[in-house]
């Protein structure tokens, strides 16, 4: 798979704990600020891990704070000079996990933000995967966009474009909901896909679990009454309508093959198999309205768009034939070419 996400060496996880700490501790100076833009376009990875290392910490934290209250971690008076950084003292516990963890994270900076916020995109022909702060996946298809932002009272994604396979980790009280233009989904604990291109078409795939999904209405307004999907569901939108539909397995499976970067086609009408290499690699491909209808089938690779160019041009169409050809400006003109 082309990714453009790997995992972390082990030091960019210490770089990430040591910026983790100093950001909780309070403001940085414009050249530590400097010195941590720099860190963070090295890799596409720092971010992620950066972010992990944050929740990390405010998740320990409220596990300390939890503490106090039972008299297990003991806070200095409020009548003491404040320091920039508040420590906790706690007893010996001899072999616990939160023996362990405590001693990690010692010290537990207090003035942090409500949520983390990452910024997330995959470029043409490349796909990846995340591990988000809370636990959930989510794997990424090629020219995706979104945004990541973890609070303690939910998880939320904004999906501005493409497409990507979330697998989220269970939490009733803390819900995953999906936005994009045109609509978004929400769960607690499921495994699904989206898709949304253009302002009015989305689509949603339940693998597992189910989900509540509400379209976007005229006017950018959210459905006042959400579909509930269940595990085989898929919705589709566009600015008419709204359908939903029960796959089989295998066409589950099909409409997920672009994991492992693949298209799967049965019966798809050239147009729609066009738009989704044009897609993938960010090039324009115009496909003429006589051919667009034609019906296409056969398994594809996403990444090699020249090969499903060269099947296009020896496949015949219930006696059609289509011809690739491309202009100067870089556009990729589908005509048909003749009758046998």
């Amino acid at each position: 798979m082309k990714s453009f996400l790997s995992r972390s060496a082990s030091s960019a996880e210490e770089q990430a704990s040591l910026w983790a700490a100093r950001l909780d501790g309070g403001s940085l100076t414009a050249a530590d600020r400097a010195a941590l833009d720099a860190w963070l376009a090295e890799n596409p990875t720092h971010r992620s891990i950066l972010s992990h290392y944050c929740q990390f910490s405010a998740d320990l934290e409220e596990n300390l704070l939890a503490l106090v209250a039972t008299g297990a971690v003991t806070l200095p008076p409020e009548d003491q000079p404040k320091p920039v950084r508040r420590r906790w003292t706690l007893p010996w516990f001899a072999g616990t996990a939160l023996a362990a963890a405590a001693a990690v994270a010692f010290v537990v900076w207090l003035a942090r933000p409500s949520a983390q916020f990452e910024n997330i995109e995959t470029p043409a022909a490349h796909r990846g995967s995340l591990t988000l702060a809370d636990g959930s996946r989510v794997e990424l298809n090629a020219r995706t966009s979104l945004r990541i932002a973890i609070s303690r009272i939910e998880r939320r994604v904004q999906l501005f474009t493409g497409e990507a396979y979330f697998v989220v980790s269970k939490n009733p009280n803390r819900p995953f909901i999906v936005e994009t233009p045109a609509g978004s989904v929400r769960v607690t604990g499921t495994i699904f896909n989206v898709r949304s291109e253009t302002a009015s078409q989305l689509e949603v795939t339940v693998v597992q679990g189910s989900v509540q999904v509400s379209p976007t209405e005229t006017g950018g307004t959210l459905a006042p009454i959400a579909v509930p999907l269940v595990a085989g569901d898929r919705l589709t939108t566009s600015a008419q309508r709204v359908d939903r539909e029960t796959l089989s397995a295998t066409a589950l499976e099909d409409a997920l093959a672009w994991r492992q970067g693949q298209i799967v086609c049965n019966n798809m009408p050239l147009a729609e198999v066009a738009a989704r290499f044009a897609h993938y690699h960010g090039r324009k491909i115009a496909v003429a309205p006589d051919a667009a209808e034609l019906s296409v089938s056969g398994l594809y690779s996403l990444d090699d768009l020249d090969g499903f160019f060269t099947t296009l041009n020896k496949t015949p169409f219930s006696g059609k034939s289509v011809g690739v050809t491309p202009d100067p400006d870089g556009t990729v003109q589908v005509r048909l070419r003749s009758a046998h």
